[in-house]
């Protein structure tokens, strides 16, 4: 059964070359890697700023669209959800703390 990012991300990946002027997601995968991962940086942001605001409506929104911009910036970097699925379950059992510490410093 497909979560509904994995139902979201599908729908990102069919909007892939698609006609830019027609579909937002297409004209986002159109602008590139660079302008997905500005736009959701710009979302991340509003996001922090609703959580500090400890407005939690609009905290569930922007939070919806951090979500919808990194499955974007997936699509246009090529990686899938099964990919990200894959490191969450190789680092279960694993302690935060130790999993940073494992991480090559530089």
């Amino acid at each position: 059964m497909s979560s509904a990012l994995d139902e979201l991300f599908a729908t990102i990946a069919a909007r892939k070359g698609s006609d830019p002027t027609q579909s937002y997601t297409a004209k986002l995968l159109a602008a590139g890697v660079e302008t997905c991962a500005k736009k959701f940086g710009e979302e991340a942001t509003e996001a922090v700023i609703a959580a500090i605001q400890k407005d939690k409506g609009e905290l569930a929104k922007e939070s919806a669209d951090v979500l919808y911009h990194l499955l974007v910036l997936w699509a246009a970097s090529g990686i899938t959800p099964d990919d990200v699925y894959a490191v969450l379950k190789a680092r279960e059992g694993q302690s935060g703390l130790e999993e940073k510490a494992s991480r090559p410093k530089g």
